[in-house]
C-alpha cells in the first residue's frame, strides 16, 4: 500500500521546510518529478515489534557519551547557550582541517539541501542529479520550475560524471548534486571522478557533494577543497553513523559567500540537546572506526548470503544496499512488512531492486528469515 508520508520526499514535507513554496510555478509535465513506486509504511505506522530496515537509521542510536551529554544539558536549556554552537563548529572545523568561517550548522542535512534548491536552481538554472539518488533536492527544484536532468548511474553504481557534465553544459545548470556514497545504492564515486567533474563542469554550476554516508566508507572526503574553491558545497550529517536522526544536526562546509547565500533564507538556534550530543560524538575516540567496522561486517555478511542464493546486490560502502529481488519491488516490500520486517522501497528506474538498511546482527537474521519466507511463498 502506498503512503504519502513514507519518506522525506513528500511534497507536503517540502512545503513544511519553511522555504516558501507558495506563489511559485509548478514544473512543466516533462520536467516534473516522476511518479514513484509504492513504498512501505512510515516508521510510526509499522506494527509494534517490527524490524525497521527502511530509513537508513542507526540501530544503535547516539553513543553513550552523546546520550549523557544531551540529558545533562536539559536542565540548562532554558537559555539559548549560543556559545555551544560555536564550540561544535570550531571542533568540527579543526578535525576536518578547514577554517571555521567555512562551516555552518543546520538541523540535519535536509535543511541545507532544500535551501540549495531555492538559492541555486530556478526556471533558468537547472539541476543535474544521478538516477537513482536521494530526491528531496530534485523534488523541490522541480516544484519551483527548474528543469531536472536525471543521469543514470554507471553499472558499478558510480555517478556518470561525464554525462552529468554534458547535461549541465546543455541546460546551463545552476547546481549539480552528487551523493557519495550514494543513497539509495551505497555505491561510491571515486575521488578522481569528482576531481574530473570539478575541472570540467560549467563555471556557473555549483557542485553540492552530500557526504551523509561517508563515515561508513574508507573513501576520502572532498571537504578540504572548500578552502580553495568557491563553487563546492559539502554536507555532513550526524543522523547516520552517529545515530542522531531524531536529534537533527548537520553541517555545511563551503566558501563563506556560499554559506551566506544559504543563510539568506533565515536562521534559527539549534536545539542544545543536539549540539551537546554532536560535540560529545566528535570527542568520542574510536567511535567512527568501531561503527564503520560493525556496519561493514554485518552488511557484507548479508550481501554474501543474498548473492549465494542468486540475488544480485550493488556494491555498497554505506549502511544500506540494494538487492534485485527479481519481482515487483513494491509487492516484495509489502510482503516483507507483513512478516514483521520493514525494508525500503524500489525506484522507478529499477522497479525490481529494493533498498535495505543495515541493522544489528539480530535484525539482519530476522531479515534473512523473512526474505526466505517471501521468496518461498512466491514460487
Amino acid at each position: 500500500m502506498s503512503s504519502p508520508v513514507s519518506s522525506r520526499r513528500s511534497f507536503l514535507q517540502l512545503a513544511g521546510t519553511g522555504l516558501a513554496l507558495s506563489g511559485i510555478g509548478l514544473a512543466p509535465a516533462s520536467t516534473a518529478p516522476a511518479a514513484t513506486s509504492s513504498v512501505v509504511l512510515p516508521t510510526r505506522s509499522a506494527p509494534a515489534g517490527s524490524v525497521l530496515l527502511n530509513f537508513n537509521e542507526s540501530p544503535y542510536g547516539p553513543a553513550p557519551a552523546a546520550q549523557a551529554a544531551a540529558r545533562d544539558i536539559v536542565a540548562g536549556s532554558g537559555r539559548y547557550l549560543f556559545a555551544l554552537a560555536g564550540e561544535l563548529r570550531d571542533t568540527f572545523a579543526r578535525q576536518e582541517g578547514v577554517d571555521k568561517d567555512r562551516v555552518r550548522l543546520f538541523p540535519g542535512s535536509s535543511e541545507p539541501l532544500n535551501r540549495a534548491a531555492v538559492v541555486w536552481t530556478s526556471p533558468t538554472a537547472g539541476l543535474v542529479v544521478a538516477d537513482p539518488t536521494f530526491e528531496s533536492l530534485s523534488d523541490l527544484a522541480a516544484a519551483r520550475g527548474a528543469t531536472v536532468a536525471k543521469v543514470p548511474l554507471r553499472a558499478d553504481g558510480g555517478h556518470d560524471v561525464h554525462a552529468m557534465v554534458e547535461a549541465a553544459q546543455r541546460m546551463g545548470a545552476g547546481l549539480l548534486y552528487l551523493c557519495n556514497p550514494n543513497n539509495p545504492t551505497g555505491s561510491i564515486t571515486p575521488a578522481a571522478d569528482i576531481a574530473w567533474l570539478l575541472a570540467h563542469k560549467p563555471k556557473q554550476t555549483r557542485l553540492l557533494v552530500d557526504e551523509a554516508y561517508l563515515q561508513f566508507s574508507a573513501q576520502p572526503s572532498v571537504i578540504a577543497q572548500v578552502m580553495q574553491r568557491d563553487d563546492l558545497i559539502v554536507l555532513r550529517t550526524f543522523s547516520k553513523l552517529y545515530g542522531m536522526a531524531g536529534l537533527r544536526l548537520g553541517v555545511a562546509a563551503a566558501h563563506p559567500d556560499r554559506l551566506r547565500e544559504l543563510a539568506s533564507l533565515g536562521d534559527n538556534p539549534l536545539p542544545v540537546t543536539a549540539l551537546a550530543a554532536g560535540l560529545a560524538s566528535l570527542r568520542e575516540p574510536g567511535l567512527v572506526a568501531q561503527r564503520r567496522e560493525q556496519n561493514t561486517r554485518i552488511r557484507q555478511a548479508t550481501v554474501a548470503w543474498l548473492e549465494a542464493r542468486g540475488f544480485r546486490c550493488l556494491p555498497s560502502e554505506a549502511n544500506c544496499f540494494m538487492v534485485d529481488v527479481q519481482r515487483d519491488g513494491s509487492a516484495f516490500t509489502k510482503a516483507m512488512a507483513e512478516r514483521g520486517v520493514v525494508i525500503g522501497r524500489s525506484w522507478p528506474i529499477w522497479p525490481q531492486v529494493v533498498r535495505v538498511s543495515v541493522g544489528t546482527e539480530a535484525e539482519m537474521a530476522a531479515f534473512r528469515t523473512a526474505f526466505e519466507n517471501v521468496v518461498a511463498a512466491d514460487r
